[in-house]
């Protein structure tokens, strides 16, 4: 589901779209997804929030609903830099919601489908904020499971990881159930892929598919549909990717990030500073940070929403 501008901005809200939840203002929409819709709200104090509501077809599956309990209080207590604070939930409406900080951007996957890969230094600015975030949801003992392009925002002060906590729950049908399966093939690690539970060495296999992706536009696996790319990922073990024309210090990352034993790949805290030594500057500096191109449409985005928001 895309949170904050996808090169189209905010749209108005339509005929059929509430005007009110649980005292909540809805004002625009900012993206809809197979499990839901994301609006523009406000707290009483007028700081902007991005609610997302259920669709009610998910709403009235049980299961569902306590999956969807479970991960937005888990995501609640997550907090750090990097991460899109969530503020409010109530999973016992008649449709589920959860409202987060509203963060300006633009997702990096549509940034990397409009302007292609960005230069090495950004993109392992990029997975070293992000492997902070991660750093942050596991300390505080959880799995985001879906760390892919569309759920990391890139803004003038950084990237942001998104939909942690209810990633699982409430993305869109690019999120697969298969076999009892919850996660998005093309970025699934191979314990994953295997059916076996995630843990946080995963979801650092993930950012490494990531940083590939972000830093050169291909993908360790391949260009295969999902499910096929899961396959291939499940069998690292014994096919592991070929990574010899990447270029370093990408390609040391990658091989320890896509390790197909969890135990041997780095915690998120040692990528985090192994891609600042990489990127060549400190990974809070982002003073001129993306290409040119980039970083007009970024600013365009963040000066739209500021506009609308104020």
């Amino acid at each position: 589901m895309r949170q904050v501008g996808d090169g189209g901005g905010l749209e108005p809200l339509g005929p059929g779209d509430p005007r009110e939840i649980s005292g909540y203002p809805l004002e625009a929409r900012i993206g809809e997804g197979g499990m839901g819709t994301v609006y523009l709200s406000r707290t009483r104090g007028n700081r902007p929030l991005a609610l997302k509501v259920i669709r009610r077809e998910h709403a009235r599956d049980p299961q569902y609903r306590r999956r969807f309990a479970l991960e937005a209080q888990a995501a609640r207590k997550v907090a750090g830099y990097h991460l899109v604070p969530v503020l409010d939930f109530d999973t016992d409406a008649e449709q589920p919601w959860i409202a987060s900080a509203y963060q300006p951007g633009l997702p990096l996957d549509a940034l990397l489908d409009r302007y292609g890969p960005l230069p090495l230094p950004a993109a392992l600015q990029v997975t070293g904020c992000l492997a902070r975030a991660l750093h942050a949801v596991h300390a505080a003992g959880y799995v985001h499971r879906d760390v892919k392009p569309s759920n990391a925002l890139i803004g003038t002060d950084g990237p942001w990881l998104i939909d942690f906590g209810i990633a699982r729950s409430a993305d869109t049908t690019s999120l697969t159930v298969t076999g009892g399966i919850v996660g998005t093939p093309r970025y699934m690690s191979p314990e994953h892929a295997l059916g076996r539970e995630p843990g946080p060495a995963s979801d650092v296999f993930a950012l490494g598919l990531l940083a590939a992706v972000t830093g050169t536009g291909r993908h360790p696996y391949g260009d295969g549909t999902g499910l096929g790319v899961a396959a291939q990922i499940a069998a690292t073990d014994t096919s592991p990717p070929v990574l010899d024309d990447y270029p370093e210090p990408l390609r040391g990352i990658l091989r320890a990030t896509l390790a197909a034993d969890p135990g041997r790949r780095p915690g998120a805290d040692e990528l985090a500073a192994l891609c600042e030594e990489s990127a060549g500057r400190p990974l809070t500096d982002f003073a001129g940070w993306l290409p040119a191109p980039v970083a007009s449409a970024v600013a365009a985005a963040e000066e739209t929403a500021t506009v609308v928001v104020r």
